[in-house]
């Protein structure tokens, strides 16, 4: 016969489970609760493609086109109707700005075959601006003065801007939201806890899909400084670009800071130059590779001007948007006198069907 266990015993034990329980539940609590410095700071949002988070397919393999989402007071607007394809273009005679074309000094192809431009535009027209900026360990001493240069980059933009600040390691958290109040995105920037890894795609994807569904201005932009690879993130590269395109996405521009970093090997420096260069060609901006901290500046300035020289083409599509697949585009320009000039978009979109309505508005939660 086996002896009773003491009272005691099974006292204690409880008292145990119980205090076990409390801890694992006050455990959950803090892992839960966002690192904030402030009440507005928050974590992005995993952003929605698949549950195993890779490109939305078709039936036919191909990546799925996407609504766009936007923004109409304090509700979300599914847009199915894209029908118009709209390009940022950057023009260059050289390395200088030319910035006296009309439309009939541009030609637009898609796969190949010629397009009509029905609408072009060039002025300065107001933009929305994604300010990623890497908080990984090896940024620490590099921020004053990069934090400095996205704060001029901003002043010397169109005063009807709007931006909003992210801060990524091995997570892209959100420390300012949209302004146009250059104090505000200066304490986004100021918030800093240098540490962990590089997720660099998940960051550019969430704050591409943040773009989409929050952004007041049709014209978007991400601004990515680095200085090292992707190493924490759930996406790949081709994922990336793909969701950006599917987006009809922002215009990406890169600053990589890879000069003096003893932790990277030569090939792994090559790999993220090589990463930041699709990222922007890819989109139609530019990669940036200054020699020193002291030339960030000086690239801030480009990219301001780069941004508010651009010319906005549409056109609409001579295939039909229910044709699935990747639509390669390919902008020429000629001007008198200069020959041909070098153009710099969006390679290419995935078509968006076109729907009879508009899908209902789906409230903001």
């Amino acid at each position: 016969m086996l002896a009773p266990v003491p009272m005691r015993l099974w006292t204690l034990a409880v008292i145990s489970l119980l205090f076990a329980g409390t801890t694992l539940s006050l455990a959950a609590q803090q892992s839960s609760a966002p690192q904030a410095q402030t009440p507005a700071q928050a974590q992005i949002p995993a952003p929605a493609l698949t549950v195993d988070r890779d490109p939305v397919r078709s039936p036919d393999g191909e990546p799925a086109a996407l609504p766009v989402v936007r923004k109409v007071g304090d509700s979300y607007v599914l847009h199915k109707d894209v029908e118009e394809v709209e390009l940022n273009c950057s023009v260059l005679d050289g390395n200088r700005m030319v910035p006296d074309l009309n439309k009939e000094n541009f030609q637009v192809s898609e796969d190949g075959v010629k397009q009509k431009i029905i609408s072009f535009q060039h002025s300065d027209l107001p933009v929305s601006i994604a300010l990623v900026v890497d908080s990984s360990g090896s940024m620490g001493r590099k921020r004053p003065s990069v934090n400095k240069s996205a704060l001029d980059l901003i002043a010397a933009s169109n005063p009807q801007d709007e931006a909003f600040v992210v801060n990524f390691s091995d997570a892209a958290i959100i420390d300012q939201e949209f302004t146009s109040d250059v104090n505000k995105l200066r304490q986004g920037l100021s918030f800093l806890e240098a540490r962990g890894g590089t997720a660099l795609y998940d960051a550019v994807v969430a704050s591409a899909d943040k773009l989409a569904t929050d952004a007041k201005r049709p014209k978007q932009v991400i601004i990515l400084i680095t200085d090292g690879d992707d190493n924490a993130s759930d996406y790949n590269l081709e994922q990336t670009i793909t969701r950006v395109q599917q987006l009809s996405g922002p215009v990406i521009y890169t600053i990589g800071l890879l000069f003096g970093d003893e932790d990277m090997s030569r090939s792994e420096v090559k790999h993220a130059r090589q990463v930041l260069e699709r990222l922007s060609t890819e989109t139609g901006g530019m990669a940036f590779f200054p020699r020193n901290i002291e030339q960030i500046d000086q690239i801030a300035a480009e990219v301001a001007r780069d941004i508010r020289s651009q010319y906005t083409i549409g056109y609409h599509s001579t295939r039909p948007t229910t044709v699935p697949g990747f639509r390669r585009v390919e902008v020429t320009a000629e001007g008198k006198g200069r020959g041909k000039l070098i153009v710099r978009t969006r390679t290419g979109y995935y078509p968006v069907p076109r729907v009879a309505k508009q899908a209902d508005a789906v409230k903001k939660k």
